[in-house]
């Protein structure tokens, strides 16, 4: 088992989560984070820290697409050990429908 994340995170980029994670396995993306599917332990210490529920398991339905998407973007993005403000709009993003299509920002963050 792995965690990913999924674009509830694109456009919130919180970083609660990668400030707890003892393996640093997030990579940032201009917009969002990921997770490297072979570099996380499966500690679960992550899923918890996230304030719009965008880290699941590997194991809930619908998610082997992500697990790809994961670890696309966690070989081509700097990694990310430690947290960071969160944009100044992420709020008005939560929950909101379509982020993929309408945010999604293949360019990479600045890294640790």
């Amino acid at each position: 088992m792995t965690y990913v994340v999924t674009d509830k995170c694109i456009a919130c980029k919180y970083t609660d989560c990668v400030e707890v994670c003892p393996v640093d396995c997030f990579y940032e993306g201009e917009n969002m984070l990921v997770i490297h599917p072979d570099e996380c332990i499966d500690c679960g210490v992550c899923e918890p820290e996230c304030p719009v529920d965008a880290i699941l398991p590997d194991t809930e339905p619908d998610t082997e697409h992500w697990v790809e998407f994961n670890r696309k973007y966690s070989e081509i993005w700097p990694v990310l050990f430690e947290r960071r403000d969160s944009p100044p709009d992420a709020e008005s993003h939560e929950g909101e429908e379509g982020k993929l299509e309408k945010y999604f920002s293949e360019k990479p963050g600045l890294g640790s």
